[in-house]
Parts: C-alpha cells; sequence; structure tokens
C-alpha cells in the first residue's frame, strides 16, 4: 500500500465500430432494407466512408460504437475533473462501502504528483501527511464502531478527513464521439497532467479497435488552430508531432 501508478483497460467495445458506424451512416441515405444493407456493408472495406463522415464533421453515427475502460491509479482529484464528461457512464468504487482501512501498515494508496515527488523535502512532508490522514481515518472509524456506527455508516463520515490524492478506481463508457471531444480537452498541454496522462492512455487503447473514428484524435491543435488563445502553451509543432506518432 502507499504510492500508486495508473493503469487503464479497454474492458470492451462495440463489435466491429466503424462497420456499425458505416451501417448507421448509410441507412439515413439508403432505401434498401436493413439485412440488404448489412450485406452490401461488411462485404466492403468502409474505410473510405469513415475517413469521409470525419472529414464532412457527419459525427452523430459514430454515437453508436461505444469503448468502455477499468482504471485504476488515479486520484480523486482526477476522478472528479473525469467526471465532468457528462455523456458517459460510470461505475466508481464507493469510500462510504468500502473501508480505507488497508491493513497493518495502515497506510493509504495515494497518487503524488511528479512535482512533488521530484523534491525530497516536499515528498517526505506529502507522504507524512498521507501517514497522519491514515491515522485520523482509523481512529475516527474505530470511535464511530465504538459509538454505534459500523460499517458503511462509520465510513461515510469517517471518509470527511481524506484528502483528494486518495487513490480510485472507477469504469468508464463513452461513446466514439463524445471520447473524441474527451481527447480535444485533455490531451491538451494545458489539462492537468493526471487527467492529461489518462487521455494519452485511452488514446493508445482505442486507435487499434477503431483507427479510422481516432486517426486525427488528440488535442483541437492536432487539425486546427488552438483554442486556448493567450493560455496556448506555445508548443503546437510539437503536440502535433506527438499525437502524429500516436497515430
Amino acid at each position: 500500500m502507499g504510492e500508486t501508478k495508473l493503469k487503464v483497460l479497454l474492458l470492451r467495445h462495440t463489435p466491429e465500430p466503424e462497420e456499425l458506424v458505416a451501417m448507421a451512416a448509410k441507412l439515413c441515405y439508403s432505401p434498401s432494407d436493413i439485412e440488404a444493407l448489412k450485406k452490401k456493408i461488411t462485404k466492403k472495406d468502409q474505410k473510405g466512408f469513415i475517413q469521409k463522415l470525419m472529414d464532412m464533421g457527419h459525427l452523430s453515427p459514430i454515437e453508436h460504437s461505444s469503448f468502455t475502460f477499468a482504471i485504476e491509479g488515479i486520484s480523486r482529484a482526477c476522478s472528479h475533473q473525469l467526471v465532468r464528461h457528462r455523456l458517459a457512464s460510470y461505475s466508481q468504487q464507493s469510500q462510504r462501502y468500502v473501508s480505507m482501512q488497508t491493513g497493518k501498515d495502515e497506510t493509504l494508496d495515494y497518487i503524488i504528483p511528479p512535482s512533488i515527488d521530484s523534491d525530497k523535502e516536499l515528498k517526505k512532508i506529502f507522504r507524512d501527511f498521507m501517514k497522519e490522514a491514515q491515522a485520523a481515518y482509523t481512529k475516527i472509524s474505530k470511535r464511530l464502531a465504538e459509538l454505534g456506527y459500523a460499517g458503511e455508516a462509520g465510513n461515510q463520515d469517517a471518509r470527511f478527513v481524506l484528502p483528494n490524492a486518495c487513490e480510485t478506481k472507477i469504469i468508464v463508457t463513452m461513446n466514439a464521439r463524445e471520447l473524441l471531444h474527451f481527447f480535444r480537452q485533455r490531451c491538451c498541454n494545458r489539462a492537468q497532467w493526471e487527467i492529461h496522462a489518462l487521455a494519452d492512455e485511452m488514446l493508445r487503447l482505442v486507435k487499434p479497435a477503431s483507427p479510422t473514428i481516432f486517426s486525427i484524435a488528440g488535442p483541437g491543435c492536432v487539425t486546427g488552430p488552438c483554442a486556448e488563445g493567450e493560455m496556448a502553451c506555445g508548443n503546437i509543432k510539437e503536440v502535433r508531432s506527438k499525437y502524429k506518432i500516436l497515430q
């Protein structure tokens, strides 16, 4: 127990996602019935058609493809940012039903920011505080149990002393269109470092599953001007090079 690292798994995704998107898009303009349309689509490579949809900005058909991720080793600070993306489904480990008392070492699982991790003095302050937070949580939990608030009744109040650095686990499902939006926002250099790392890893995982849809995924400046204005990072060439490599 103690410091943890990011781990992301792509648990499931829509089978043949780009074929499904092509079917949805062509249905809008085809007089064929569903079975006939399905046969035509499965016999032909849909890459060119999907690319045309992307170039036109006709993105509603890609909402039919979805992707489900299991994420662990992120902080509560990161998960609070993640769930702001409303067009998604989330199932997060509960601090009410799951006790944060982690065993003999009584050390919380937590995320330590690189800026703090790289400084010996700051790292010691951070680690000492996490131990104090764990000790406070344990003492409060025990006392609440003595007062008759055991289990979830005690956890739900003891958790008030837990810091944002505490590690959490979450399962997330997003459709392809929302993922493109998520990547535009969170792969940006202006995004907070932790959710930026999460977005990059999610993008790495979805590209093999749906290479055409995510061929130009990344921050907005990959395909157009930076939207950050005066807040721009100033490294647009490096950013474009990075996400071209990811492609």
